[in-house]
């Protein structure tokens, strides 16, 4: 590559003022400006047209600016701005070529481009070459100094201290020594600078505070070429690093980055064209900022494409990720690193400010992940404070305790996994997470609070359940006047033994005293409730209980027997007793007597109910209140009433009326007993049949064998009654007795002389052959057999001498 291509020259500003972009960002982008930061210089040329600037400019950096031919005249050969490269230059110099002022293409009056092009240069450059002849030193118009003096009012004006370095050339020197131009050199500059007219800002603003100024000078470039060429290679050298310390720009100020060059020189160029207020401070800033901007997007957008961000954002949706805010961190310290090596060199306030809004975006990006990870982190903590509380609990520690200590090991789980999802750079605030993973903790220990208080509360209800209900309906079937004595001591002491051990159960709840007062006071109350419900249950149902307590009372002796209705039972008393017990099991169920307040229910219900056969009592319930008449009891309290007195009285009717039936049947059992127990004839009856019978009384006596006819006969007689169970058919009536006999005399005659006959047979077969077979004595005779087994029947019984064997065997055959 020739040296013209190097240096990459360009036409940055044409000679109508009018800007090339377009060949500037070409520039930038062929030189590679961008990456050069603030290590790069930009040097400007400025002097009186022909006086070999360009030339200058090609032995000097070696670009390849267009020259004059001095063959064809004096004429203005660079026309507006040129930009080029210097080659084999460090750091990287950007060269800009000036059209040459006092120019008579322009004419005299055509000064405003001579004025922008210089105040651009000095806006943009960090050393400005001003090339002058030597002849010109001296002189008040030559050597630029209008236009300097112009130059220098403008930039107290509109810039603030930049620290451009001023390097004049001394072209064409004679034998006059530098030495002695130098000085008159820098006082006529510093003549220029005190008549400049000052802003009160810089009234005592020295001119070293906005310029550094230097002198070289060379021989001409005609006459003494190669010493010219010698002076320019020594200057040369005095580019190289030339804005390291000591260098020509080692001081300079308010560098603009080399990215952001191409935008300041557009902007300095527009506003100086529009002839507006140049504020270089105020420029830099909108230059870092434009360009700060633009690489803070740069890194935003390519992060949001990074790959191991896309990764790691995918990964956190499916779930938690170990390590997130370790592996995010440096993700986001590899975006800022790259942003702070681009931006490094841009104003500093601007880079902070663009950087924090690149730091605010990523973060409002990666916070949405950043978020889910916690609300993973928080559901993990949380099914694991619940697996882990239930545990406790079931191995049976104590419900506060196991909640402190799992609220306590969850939350510093929870700690260490923010700790790990924790983005350094971001600095997020996990604490609404965390308070409402405290939040979800409490509510699920509310939840199991209230669930166990109701399982205790449960179980306590349950054994008042059993140890009141049973025992309480017990208590009131039997209903006496130690009834309600017994359930209140009954309800007491379960009561308190319930209280107790639910006090207990209680305390390993960490509830507040008043809390617990409550369910204490709502133990008391179930067990007040059961024994309610128990007697409200027992009211419902009381007249059952008390036809049951009539038939037990009225049916069985007090010894617990059914009773038999003889003649001895007195029914009418026996009825009152028992109608008087199913009274009291009224009375006592009548109301709720919990508390020990006396009442006089039961005295009431005796003499409304039971006591109305006394005398007068009838004439009173006629003439005076009737004590029933009411839906309330005298000092009870409705609460406390199970069945008014209007009710009692409905019930005893309906009593007496299901209880009537029983009391008939006894008294139609005891006269049908009084009928069958009655065998004797009347007493003058018996004295008649004395009186009437003496004679065939005495007929007996007289003849021994009678007696004997007649005790057979009896035997006979006594024979067919037991066997007919005279007496128990005569229980069921009389006409009914009478027909069952009717049909059973018959039979029961006939097994009767069977068995006599079997008997006589066993007794012969006991005497041997004494006494032949019955069959062959009394073979073809059946009447006169019978005869025989009735004649040895009676035989028999007369030889024992009493009737202890024939009645032996009159109960053996019943038995049969």
């Amino acid at each position: 590559m020739g040296t013209g291509d190097a240096c990459c020259s360009t036409h940055l500003i044409d000679g109508d003022g009018e800007f090339n972009p377009t060949g500037l960002d070409n520039f930038t982008k062929e030189v590679n400006l961008g990456t050069c930061g603030l290590s790069y210089a930009v040097v400007s040329i400025m002097g009186p047209q022909s006086s070999g600037k360009s030339t200058l400019l090609n032995h000097l950096f070696r670009t390849n600016f267009k020259e004059m031919d001095a063959f064809k005249g004096r004429s203005q050969t660079t026309k507006g701005i040129w930009m080029a490269r210097c080659v084999d230059i460090e750091p990287c110099t950007i060269i800009m070529d000036l059209e040459g002022t006092d120019g008579r293409e322009r004419g005299e009056d055509d000064t405003a481009f001579e004025k922008q092009s210089a105040l651009f240069a000095l806006a943009v450059s960090d050393i400005v070459l001003i090339n002058m002849w030597c002849h010109d030193i001296g002189r008040e118009q030559a050597a630029n100094k209008p236009l300097l003096k112009t130059v220098f009012q403008v930039m107290m004006r509109l810039f603030s201290p930049r620290k451009t370095t001023l390097l004049f050339v001394i072209r064409d020197k004679t034998r006059t020594p530098l030495e002695n131009l130098e000085p008159i050199l820098r006082e006529d500059i510093q003549k220029i600078w005190d008549s400049v007219p000052k802003p009160q800002a810089h009234q005592e603003t020295p001119m070293s505070e906005f310029f550094n100024v230097e002198v070289v000078a060379l021989s001409s470039y005609e006459e003494k070429e190669e010493q010219f060429k010698e002076q320019v290679a020594s200057l040369r050298q005095q580019f190289f690093h030339s804005i390291a310390p000591g260098g020509l720009a080692g001081d300079r100020r308010g560098a603009v980055p080399a990215s952001g060059f191409s935008f300041s020189a557009q902007q300095i160029w527009k506003i100086i064209k529009e002839n507006k207020d140049l504020d270089l401070p105020a420029h830099k800033v909108m230059v870092a900022t434009v360009r700060c901007e633009e690489i803070a997007n740069e890194k935003f957008s390519s992060l949001t494409v990074n790959e191991e961000w896309c990764q790691l954002e995918e990964a956190v949706q499916s779930g938690p990720v170990l390590g997130f805010g370790k592996k995010l961190g440096v993700i986001l310290d590899t975006c800022f690193s790259e942003y702070d090596a681009e931006a490094t060199y841009f104003d500093e306030g601007v880079r902070t400010a663009k950087r924090q809004q690149l730091e605010a975006k990523l973060f409002q990006l990666v916070q949405p992940t950043y978020q889910s990870m916690l609300g993973h982190i928080r559901s993990r903590t949380l099914d694991n404070f619940k697996e882990a509380f239930e545990k406790a609990l079931s191995r049976g520690e104590g419900f506060s305790v196991a909640a402190s200590h799992c609220i306590q090991a969850s939350m510093t789980s929870f700690a260490e996994g923010c700790a790990d999802v924790a983005i350094e750079q971001a600095n997020f605030d996990p604490s609404k997470v965390q308070d409402k993973l405290q939040r979800d903790i409490d509510e699920h220990v509310a939840s199991v609070r209230a669930a166990k208080l109701a399982e205790v509360t449960a179980f306590y209800e349950g054994k008042l359940n059993v140890a009141l209900m049973e025992p309480v309906e017990a208590l009131l079937d039997a209903a006496n006047d130690e009834t309600w004595p017994a359930i209140r001591k009954l309800l007491k002491n379960e009561t308190e033994s319930a209280v107790s051990g639910f006090s207990s159960a209680l305390a390993g709840f960490d509830i507040d005293e008043e809390t617990v007062d409550k369910m204490l006071a709502s133990i008391k109350d179930h067990a007040i409730s059961v024994v309610e419900a128990k007697a409200r249950e027992e009211a419902g149902r009381v007249l059952i209980r008390m036809k049951d307590r009539f038939s037990t009372l009225f049916s069985h002796d007090s010894d617990s027997m059914p009773r038999v209705w003889t003649a001895k039972e007195d029914i009418r008393t026996i009825t009152k007793t028992a109608r008087s017990g199913s009274l009291k099991l009224l009375s006592v169920v009548a109301v709720i007597r919990l508390d020990e307040d006396a009442d006089n229910i039961e005295k009431t219900l005796s003499l409304a109910l039971v006591d109305t056969s006394n005398s007068g009592v009838k004439d009173r319930s006629i003439t005076s209140f009737d004590p029933l008449a009411s839906s309330t009891w005298e000092k009870v309290p409705s609460s406390k009433t199970l069945i008014t007195p209007v009710q009692c009285k409905s019930l005893w009717r309906q009593f007496k009326v299901e209880t009537e039936y029983s009391v008939t049947q006894a008294i139609a059992a005891q006269e049908a007993s009084k009928r069958n127990n009655n065998f004797l004839p009347p007493p003058w009856a018996i004295a008649a049949m004395i009186f009437l019978g003496f004679n065939e009384f005495m007929t007996l006596l007289r003849n021994p064998l009678y007696i004997g006819v007649i005790f057979v006969a009896y035997l006979l007689f006594k024979a067919l009654w037991v066997q007919l169970d005279v007496s128990g058919e005569f229980r069921r009536g009389a006409l009914p007795a009478l027909l069952s006999l009717s049909t059973k005399f018959l039979p029961t005659v006939m097994n009767l002389l069977k068995k006599l006959a079997e008997q006589g047979q066993n007794l012969a077969s006991a005497d041997g052959p004494t006494n032949p077979p019955v069959e062959s004595r009394n073979s073809g005779n059946g009447a006169h057999g019978h005869s025989n087994i009735t004649s040895s029947a009676s035989s028999n019984v007369t030889s024992s001498g009493n009737g202890i064997e024939y009645s032996r065997f009159l109960q053996e055959d019943k038995v049969k």
